[in-house]
């Protein structure tokens, strides 16, 4: 019996594959995947320098809801290897990360990146942060203020307000409509999500395609995802962080418009 290209095509996962080629993309940047206890039911994975050079400062990369951390960073390695020592970690629930605690706020996850940090020997780090992972950069910026020397926020609205969501870019009704975006289970809600991420989203991408995605990605430990956006301090306004982070100013189409003082070295634009 003949089988035919497309559904041998479709028996196998394009995600799956793009996950182990960005694994590969890591491996030969010079990074080394570690997964390390912290303790109390939580494990956290990061990749870390395989060789840790004291000459350079330490660069923590955190991203947001959506694929793990090697989609959304493996562009831009090639910009950051020479000049840091990059940690690039899991945060819980995502990728290998994972803890048996009930708390899911941005709080916790930034306690944990900091134990993480000490893990590794790291006292001192900068950070860029997309979207979610700017607001856990944010909150370890705010608890740690000694341990963060200078922060970029990337898409992040550490001064949304509930009636933005209902004004701006991304008009949703409340945090649970928003949830199924952020985590969709469909491809019609992947492609919504994809509008709002990307400045030009591609176009005829087939469902199946979308549905390998939202089967190796988006399934795992939803519920848990789904409990880390109820339990967000999306309203915080008025934290004013030392002159190492940053100065908000206003929000515009949904998005953080800030005033950085001080900043990495390499601008770059990122998708969620």
């Amino acid at each position: 019996m003949m089988i035919s290209p497309m559904i041998m095509i479709r028996s196998l996962s394009f995600t799956a594959s793009r996950d182990w080629w960005y694994r590969l993309t890591f491996s030969h940047a010079g990074l080394v995947s570690v997964l390390s206890d912290l303790g109390e039911g939580t494990t956290m994975h990061c990749w870390v320098p395989r060789v840790y050079k004291q000459s350079k400062p330490n660069l923590l990369l955190v991203y947001g809801f959506g694929a793990n951390a090697m989609w959304q960073y493996s562009g831009v390695l090639d910009h950051f290897i020479p000049k840091y020592n990059v940690y690039v970690p899991d945060l819980l629930f995502f990728g290998r990360s994972y803890t048996t605690q009930k708390e899911r706020s941005e709080t916790f996850q930034a306690r944990c990146l900091m134990k993480l940090m000490h893990i590794h020997g790291v006292q001192k780090a900068s950070f860029v942060g997309i979207s979610y992972g700017g607001f856990v950069g944010y909150s370890m910026a705010n608890q740690f203020p000694d341990a963060v020397e200078k922060a970029v926020l990337c898409c992040t609205g550490v001064c949304l307000e509930e009636k933005d969501l209902k004004e701006r870019l991304f008009k949703v009704q409340d945090l649970d409509e928003a949830a199924k975006v952020l985590m969709p289970q469909s491809a019609n809600k992947l492609r919504e999500l994809m509008k709002l991420s990307f400045v030009k989203p591609p176009k005829g991408v087939p469902n199946w395609l979308l549905t390998d995605f939202i089967n190796v990605m988006c399934k795992e430990n939803c519920l848990k995802k789904y409990s880390r956006i109820g339990n967000s301090q999306i309203y915080q306004r008025s934290h004013i962080l030392n002159n190492n982070v940053m100065e908000c100013n206003s929000i515009k189409e949904g998005r953080l418009m800030a005033n950085l003082e001080y900043g990495v070295e390499t601008i770059f634009s990122a998708a969620q």
